[in-house]
């Protein structure tokens, strides 16, 4: 389909809650495939609607080696979260040149409405369950670096305006 720009911080979209999506149409299937487009030539692992700036709960995410592997969500939520934290560099293509080391629950179950328009839960692991998370904050107005303290969150923010 298409890679689409991606919104720069501080656009105000990217702190506003995503809107639910009420079903399946060939749009939210057109917007899918654009932001797999879009994750694969940044590269990344993940991409929620709203940082292109489409205000709907759909996320991808593709944590595979081999990729194109992509999991397409709309109104994905987090059911269970385990207790075991896993530590990861996280970055984003909405502020560029910055990442930083968050912690997120190493496994999660999540509930989304599937390409096929079905509820399904799936348990994601690893890297993939970092991914999800991190797009789920996307679709609820947040950031990853949010997790940090206001210290090293202002911090980032400086580096990455120097470095913009």
């Amino acid at each position: 389909m298409a890679v689409r720009h991606c919104l720069p911080w501080p656009d105000k979209r990217l702190r506003t809650p995503a809107a639910p999506v009420d079903g399946i149409t060939d749009d939210i299937r057109a917007t899918w495939a654009d932001m797999i487009d879009t994750m694969e030539a940044m590269p990344g692992v993940g991409l929620a609607a709203p940082q292109i700036g489409v205000m709907q709960r759909l996320a991808v995410v593709d944590a595979s080696s081999e990729r194109g592997q992509a999991v397409r969500m709309a109104n994905p939520e987090v059911l269970h979260a385990s207790v075991e934290l896993r530590a990861h560099d996280e970055a984003s293509p909405n502020l560029t040149g910055v990442s930083a080391r968050i912690e997120r629950p190493r496994a999660v179950t999540v509930r989304f409405m599937n390409a096929d328009g079905g509820i399904e839960e799936r348990d994601f692991v690893g890297l993939w369950a970092t991914s999800v998370q991190h797009q789920i904050d996307h679709l609820n107005g947040r950031m990853y670096f949010d997790r940090l303290s206001k210290v090293k969150r202002d911090m980032l923010v400086r580096k990455a305006r120097k470095a913009g």
